[in-house]
């Protein structure tokens, strides 16, 4: 190298770094060059940086890992992922659940898997989910690693082979909900597989979370492909994730307690002679039924012990589970029967669901299910009384809080306080002057008179459909016990479902809301999280990240820990349009926390805005595991 010229393209000086190993801080200069950190160390030469960053009185730490996100559907309409970049997320982990797109659009025999299997369960649009299936052009889990270099990403892609839809792959998708495999379809899907871990997919997830449906007619009554495979298959499968050493990604099918234990019981080395990883949503805090997370954790402690020898990893939520609801469009309906049939028409299908709703017979049904145990005697009562229901949604109007409708007086106020002022305003004769405005009061008028709660919220799904859009707390409602989860060692902080839920979540800032719950208690906790949320997934994954050393990917981000103090994530919760989606979207943008992110070495988010190279030059790239060309255990046994 000429002598006058620099020997790196970025020196970033002055900063607290955390290099991921959860050591205590320090204050360090970092060279990089050719997307690699090149040099650590006190006061590096200035001089030979082409481009010196002063980041005193900021952390600097590596990239932060998202490990479970939906991000496959983005990346393919807007490959940056301005929500993650913007959080300092640098690597995401896509096809949780079961979905993905690695065999490309599987548009065969009338099916559009894509569509039909992502709008209910990650409630993303259908027309969003369309254009996603249009840009495919793939047709295999190779030629969908080899697109990625075609994009310019944003951040690092980390996939999985998706259950559902190599079921779909092998099958079809009508067959694939309606019929046993044969046995020569199991061969074919072990095959696929098998190919896919030597292609160096990290790992293979699945779904039994029993509220999960497609779409499309003739199946809007039918599970994802996941949910029809027995335990059989599933032992199979996880049997090659095993022997290449890779994770499996999972969720429980929460209503069979026994089923959820078997399930998870192929973690256990003693037992399969070499433990699994695994990793299973979720971890939190079901304001409706508190002894799930009791169960939760006791299952792992039982699971990782001595004696069993297991790899598995509960999946922790930073946030509190707050959930937006477009009448009833939202995840939470699909657990209840009576409202999942509303679920079942089409977004845009206003008069289907109106005369669904105008029914009798389906309201009597709505109102059974609103007052099941919380009136009377029997079992389904004393659960209600003791905190044990089954569903998350507590059908209190206490709980669920109006965002906007057509009543612009109600919004920002709780249902039930609206249902009060109603119930007053009918007592006093229902005049105009006892009314806010003429548009409560026209609303008012539209009740019948002393409706109970369940009758008011029904009336108001009648009235306004999507038009109402209202949120509830279903979960991790004590900080406390959220902090403390992050923390336990047998659990993964990051169930943010990032990319999905497009209108009901925004969970993009749920790594800096682990890194603010640390700084409540020093740089030491800080250290530990950031590890957390770097190096300890990235272990768990097998992926090149979540480390700052020499050598290592110039993945990096620099946070203004003062910014991170005063930040109010409920404070930064912002509806947008996205144009590369035609759609509103529910995000989080937290002011000033996040200085810088760097991508391979350069810097995709800086002071607050994109660089001019984001979104139009690759910055990450498909990450694969990083032992994926060394033979599995089973071959080298043989």
């Amino acid at each position: 190298m000429d002598g006058s010229s620099p020997n790196w393209d970025t020196l970033i000086r002055n900063a607290l770094v955390f290099d991921g190993s959860g050591q205590p801080p320090l204050r360090q200069d970092v060279a990089i060059r050719d997307g690699r950190i090149a040099a650590l160390g006190a006061a590096l030469p200035q001089d030979n940086a082409s481009r010196v960053i002063d980041a005193a009185g900021h952390w600097l730490m590596p990239g932060l890992l998202d490990i479970h996100t939906h991000f496959d559907l983005e990346v393919e309409l807007e490959p940056g992922l301005p929500e993650a970049v913007r959080h300092g997320t640098t690597t995401a982990v896509v096809a949780n659940c079961s979905l993905g797109i690695a065999y490309g659009a599987q548009r065969r025999d009338g099916a559009d898997p894509i569509v039909d299997c992502f709008a209910r369960v990650e409630n993303v649009p259908k027309h969003v989910l369309r254009k996603v299936a249009d840009r495919v052009t793939w047709s295999d889990s190779q030629g969908y690693l080899d697109h990625f270099g075609r994009l310019p990403l944003g951040p690092n892609i980390v996939p999985m082979i998706p259950h559902s839809m190599l079921r779909i792959e092998v099958m079809g998708l009508q067959d694939s909900v309606t019929r046993a495999p044969t046995e020569a379809e199991l061969q074919r899907m072990e095959a696929l597989v098998e190919r896919g871990m030597r292609e160096g997919y990290v790992g293979f997830s699945t779904d039994a979370l029993p509220f999960h449906y497609l779409a499309n007619r003739p199946n809007t009554h039918k599970q994802i492909p996941t949910q029809f495979a027995p335990f059989a298959e599933l032992k199979r499968l996880t049997q090659i994730v095993r022997n290449w050493g890779r994770v499996w990604q999972a969720t429980p099918p929460k209503d069979d307690k026994l089923a959820v234990f078997r399930n998870f019981l192929l973690t256990s080395g003693r037992l399969y002679g070499r433990a699994l990883k695994v990793t299973a949503v979720a971890a939190i805090d079901v304001a409706t039924n508190r002894s799930l997370l009791r169960l939760g954790r006791l299952m792992s402690r039982l699971l990782n012990s001595k004696f069993l020898r297991g790899h598995f990893r509960l999946q922790a939520l930073s946030a509190p589970f707050k959930i937006w609801s477009d009448g009833v469009i939202t995840p939470i309906a699909e657990e209840i029967p009576v409202l999942r049939r509303l679920n079942e028409r089409d977004l845009e299908d206003r008069e289907g669901r109106a005369a669904i709703m105008a029914d009798p017979q389906w309201q009597a049904e709505f109102r059974r299910m609103w007052w099941h145990g919380k009136r009377g005697f029997g079992l389904a009562r004393l659960k209600h009384w003791l905190g044990l229901s089954d569903n998350v949604l507590t059908r209190e109007l206490r709980d669920m809080t109006i965002e906007s409708c057509p009543v612009p007086d109600w919004c920002g106020e709780r249902m039930d306080v609206v249902h009060r002022r109603l119930l007053a305003w009918q007592q006093g004769g229902g005049g105009a002057s006892g009314a806010r405005s003429e548009a409560e009061r026209e609303a008012f008028a539209s009740f019948a008179q002393n409706v109970d709660d369940g009758d008011f919220f029904l009336h108001l799904l009648r009235r306004f459909d999507t038009d109402l859009r209202w949120w509830t707390v279903t979960a991790n409602r004590n900080d406390r016990t959220t902090k403390e989860l992050l923390f336990d060692p047998l659990l993964l902080p990051g169930f943010n479902d990032s990319g999905a839920h497009l209108t009901n979540m925004a969970f993009y800032d749920g790594n800096l809301r682990t890194l603010k719950f640390a700084q409540e208690d020093g740089e030491a906790k800080v250290a530990q999280a950031v590890h957390r949320l770097t190096r300890e997934p990235a272990e768990f994954f097998g992926v090149d990240a979540g480390r700052i050393e020499v050598g290592a990917r110039a993945d990096l981000v620099q946070v203004d820990p003062e910014a991170l103090r005063r930040y109010q994530p409920e404070a930064c919760i912002e509806y947008v349009y996205r144009a590369g989606f035609e759609h509103h979207q529910l995000v989080n943008r937290p002011r000033g926390v996040v200085v810088r992110t760097l991508i391979n070495g350069r810097v995709a988010w800086e002071e607050g805005r994109y660089t001019p190279i984001f979104g139009r030059e690759p910055l990450g790239r498909v990450l694969l595991n990083r032992e994926h060309l060394a033979p599995p255990r089973q071959a080298l046994a043989a």
